[in-house]
């Protein structure tokens, strides 16, 4: 695909860009991904990339396995998942994989099998079975948020760095949108002018969504006969089985899901990450929250993160992304725009001084300057946006075909610390608390450093060191 950038200047040098970084180490950015950069899979009998499958139904599972095994040079090989039920219905799919509960098991006795794993689990145990993967050398498809505790999106950066010829992929669909893929090459090419503000917001947690809005703990019962409770808390500390809880409900507990903002991160902060290599980590974060139960997450949740900015890309040192769940918008007539409706309950909008851009999560591209409107994929100079497949492009780029892929975990870890840190902070309501990621610790609480950076590991399943 041919990349354009817009100029203002055609003197200015251009950008250095982090991609350009990414591919010198061999791990793939944003742009197009060059022929020959990935890890070759090794020869096989039939030729295809043989996949693993790890939680094989769920909210995504069966979306995930199902259109990669509709690649014509990828199969699923092998199905795991801790529901007895859910594997039975997967194997309908995919009569000759072989099965499991404990994905241990898999890499334990049958890693010589599969090339490549999806992790399609609940948040809580992404990180295990990622790094696990990554250490037996295979290539993986995460679903998002990437990782469940800040500390994992440094073991996650530390193993992609550490293993450069895998490829990684996080949960991003929605980056198929001409109008989606528009908005970075807006924002990359600065047509907008400095950067002054972000802002997005979902509409989740709401109803008819797979959140628990009772808040109510009820009495332990006996798990579902088809359900390894045990495997399915992974990481976590025993606990009985609760109503509420399996198959969706989790999201909205503390100890396995990671609320509305975790679970729409990926989804509506995308955009201004891929725009702006420079925000890399930032240096405070403030949730304001109705206090948290010790249970559940709280919500409405309406959090600033900023970030410390030196580029000409930014009108100041220090650029703030608000992030807000439960649909809470900002005022349109406060970021210049006039009166009317926002295309979206999950959306994205990055104020500039020459305009601002306006993002739904489904494609639609709105650019305002001066109280006009331009309809985004207007714009002139764009490239062509050619139909992309998302989880294809992982397979395609596994295998050395020049593609797009979006969304990488290196990329992938810097959107999810940012949903991450919005969403922890919620336990300190409005509190700013000060973030040093290389320290794993807010400098100014040594509470939260104690409480909502990491977990303790239950023993058996604790992330393996890669590199």
């Amino acid at each position: 695909m041919h990349r354009f950038h817009f100029t203002k200047d055609k003197t200015m040098p251009p950008r250095l860009s982090r991609r350009e970084f990414i591919r010198s180490t061999g791990a793939a950015g944003l742009g197009v991904a060059t022929v020959g950069w990935s890890r070759v899979v090794p020869a096989q009998s039939n030729s295809k990339l043989r996949v693993l499958s790890i939680g094989v139904v769920g909210t995504i599972g069966a979306k995930d396995r199902k259109t990669v095994a509709e690649h014509p040079s990828a199969e699923i090989v092998g199905l795991c998942d801790v529901d007895e039920e859910y594997l039975a219905e997967a194997a309908e799919d995919h009569p000759d994989a072989f099965t499991c509960k404990d994905y241990r098991t898999a890499f334990a006795d049958r890693a010589d099998e599969f090339d490549a794993v999806i992790v399609a689990t609940p948040d809580h145990s992404h990180a295990t079975i990622m790094l696990t993967a990554l250490a037996h050398d295979k290539h993986v498809y995460g679903q998002k948020p990437l990782v469940h505790q800040l500390e994992e999106i440094v073991l996650i950066e530390r193993a992609i760095a550490a293993k450069p010829d895998l490829v990684t992929q996080v949960g991003n669909q929605r980056m198929v949108y001409p109008g989606r893929r528009a908005a970075v090459e807006i924002l990359r090419s600065g047509v907008l002018g400095k950067a002054v503000a972000g802002y997005a917001w979902t509409g989740s947690p709401n109803r008819g969504s797979y959140f628990n809005f009772d808040r109510e703990l009820s009495g332990p019962l006996s798990p579902p006969e088809s359900l390894d409770w045990d495997l399915w808390l992974g990481p976590c500390a025993e606990r009985p089985y609760r109503e509420h809880l399996v198959p969706t409900k989790w999201r909205s507990w503390w100890d396995f899901g990671s609320g509305g903002l975790g679970d729409w991160g990926v989804h509506v902060l995308d955009v201004i990450f891929f725009g702006y290599d420079e925000l890399l980590s930032p240096i405070a974060v403030t949730t304001h929250a109705p206090a948290a139960a010790d249970t559940f997450h709280t919500r409405p949740c309406q959090s600033t993160i900023t970030y410390a900015v030196d580029s000409e890309n930014f009108a100041r040192k220090f650029f703030p992304l608000h992030y807000s769940d439960s649909n809470q918008r900002p005022s349109r007539a406060a970021l210049g725009l006039p009166a009317g409706e926002w295309a979206g309950s999950n959306m994205t909008v990055v104020v500039c001084e020459g305009g601002v851009l306006a993002l739904s999560a489904g494609g639609g591209l709105e650019i305002w300057r001066d109280g006009t409107m331009t309809d985004g994929l207007e714009m002139p100079g764009l490239p062509e946006f050619p139909e992309l497949n998302h989880w294809h492009a992982w397979v395609d780029t596994i295998l050395g075909v020049e593609t797009e892929l979006r969304t990488p975990f290196v990329d992938g870890a810097r959107i999810t610390e940012a949903a991450l840190l919005a969403v922890k902070a919620s336990r300190f309501p409005g509190q700013e608390l000060r973030w040093d990621k290389a320290a794993l610790a807010f400098t100014n609480n040594d509470e939260a450093t104690a409480t909502i950076v990491k977990r303790n590991y239950r023993d058996g399943f604790a992330p393996p060191a890669v590199g």
